[in-house]
């Protein structure tokens, strides 16, 4: 694809303009721009791949209007816009059948704003929204270029920077709860949580003995930072991807010889006392205190699962009162403060702890937006998991092997994140928008690869 020669006479405009200013320094910026926006227009899937690679990193940024992530955006979104407006990107790319969910959800979303309790925070929520849209609307387009292997080797390494920078400083912890550069342990532990099957993946096709070492080496950092997260909803959804990847890889069970089980004993001789040490003392006492749920929102002495039934007490009240479009995208919050759990769990009655998100992004839906809404964000995910099983067994079917691990692993990741939406208030967390608009390219490719190209 070539830049048109409008678009380089533009920068170059620019640039002349930045040279007579008083701002000459600013020059060689735009044609660092230029270069970018070249390579882009060329590769927009590495535009994409950046992103997936900041996205752990955004903390870094957090007090900045201007990120690395929103660059990239920007940029994509206009060269894929071009692109499209020059017939360079055929209009079917965007063909999914995740459509009709987010349609019908969208629609209902915005009815439900317009009869908001509060148009501020149902704006805010909007414009939260729209980060995952755009992704994944760009994801569509530019899915089927998308390297999968680099995309897992750079959220992996990037995940697991961020576990070494919060196992070995105080500075990225929380409380003493690990927290990487997030502001909550639990969204940490969703991105280790994601990170941890692709990591698995690379360990498992190393070409060789070293490159497998480093990949092994990056998944018990990625553990030892889900230790160092303390929480209890990542080692649940850890533990359920590790159930489905060795159903997975059941048919290699019967390789396995006395030896490997030798080796095997060896390793966990070595693993098990090492994460007794590293492990957190606290770590045991929240995953203890998981056996006293049944009291309800009063009935244990653990705060956290005190807030979270309160939440779960809120949403209910609010879902009975507007059953069909909630109370306004964004309000539940507005709901909670005016509640005696929000002085109750709040430690300093800060408007921040008065003014609390449900922690549970489909309980928030469910009462924020309604209960139609919510079935159709719910059936939005689960439509995603279902063509991440067709591409599975399409794949299988024409025994391509590596494609189907290669998708099992991204469906545990996709999985992962699907289930800690019910620990987090995250309708915009950039993976699930970008893997949402990958379970239907995948499936796509692997229903058009023809059958005769399977092999023996």
């Amino acid at each position: 694809m070539i830049i048109p020669l409008s678009v380089i006479s533009l920068l170059g405009l620019v640039c002349l303009i930045l040279l007579a200013s008083p701002w000459p320094f600013l020059a060689p910026g735009a044609v660092l721009g230029l270069v970018g926006l070249a390579v882009l227009y060329r590769r927009p899937a590495w535009g994409l791949l950046g992103i997936a690679a900041l996205v752990p990193l955004e903390g870094l940024f957090k007090d900045s209007m201007l990120t690395g992530s929103k660059l990239l955006g920007a940029a994509l979104a206009l060269i894929l816009t071009l692109q499209l407006a020059l017939q360079q990107l055929p209009p079917d790319r965007l063909r999914s059948n995740l459509w009709r969910f987010l349609t019908g959800f969208m629609v209902l979303y915005f009815l439900s704003m317009l009869l908001t309790e509060d148009l501020g925070m149902s704006l805010g929520h909007l414009r939260e929204l729209s980060v995952g849209l755009v992704l994944f609307v760009i994801t569509l387009l530019i899915g089927r270029e998308l390297n999968l292997m680099m995309f897992c080797r750079l959220v992996t390494l990037s995940v697991t920077l961020t576990c070494i920078l919060a196992m070995f400083s105080t500075k990225f912890q929380d409380q003493g709860r690990a927290s990487g550069l997030l502001e909550d342990p639990n969204g940490f532990a969703m991105l280790i949580a994601f990170a941890f099957p692709l990591a698995l993946l690379l360990a498992l096709k190393s070409p060789n003995l070293m490159y497998r070492l480093f990949w092994i080496g990056c998944s018990v950092m990625l553990l030892g930072g889900m230790t160092k997260t303390q929480s209890r909803s990542g080692l649940v959804v850890l533990f359920l991807s590790l159930i489905i990847g060795l159903y997975h890889y059941r048919a290699h069970l019967p390789r396995i010889r006395p030896r490997h089980l030798g080796f095997a004993m060896l390793g966990g001789a070595i693993l098990i006392p090492l994460a007794i040490y590293l492990m957190p003392p606290g770590y045991v006492a929240r995953i203890q205190s998981l056996s006293v749920l049944s009291a309800g929102a009063s009935g244990h002495t653990d705060e956290s699962l005190g807030r979270r039934a309160s939440y779960i007490v809120v949403g209910s009240q609010m879902i009975r009162e507007n059953p069909l479009l909630g109370s306004g995208p964004g309000t539940f919050p507005l709901h909670y403060a005016t509640t005696g759990y929000a002085k109750a769990f709040s430690a300093n009655r800060k408007i921040g702890d008065l003014y609390r998100r449900a922690h549970n992004t489909y309980l928030e839906i469910f009462s924020e937006i309604g209960i139609p809404a919510g079935l159709l964000f719910v059936g939005l995910l689960g439509m995603g998991l279902l063509n991440m099983h067709r591409a599975r067994s399409a794949w299988l079917k024409r025994h391509e092997w590596e494609q189907a691990d290669l998708i099992t692993h991204l469906g545990m990741g996709m999985l992962s994140l699907t289930l800690f939406l019910m620990f987090l208030s995250a309708p915009n967390q950039k993976y699930v928008w970008i893997m949402l608009a990958m379970t239907s390219v995948l499936r796509l490719k692997a229903e058009e690869s023809p059958v005769m190209e399977a092999k023996a």
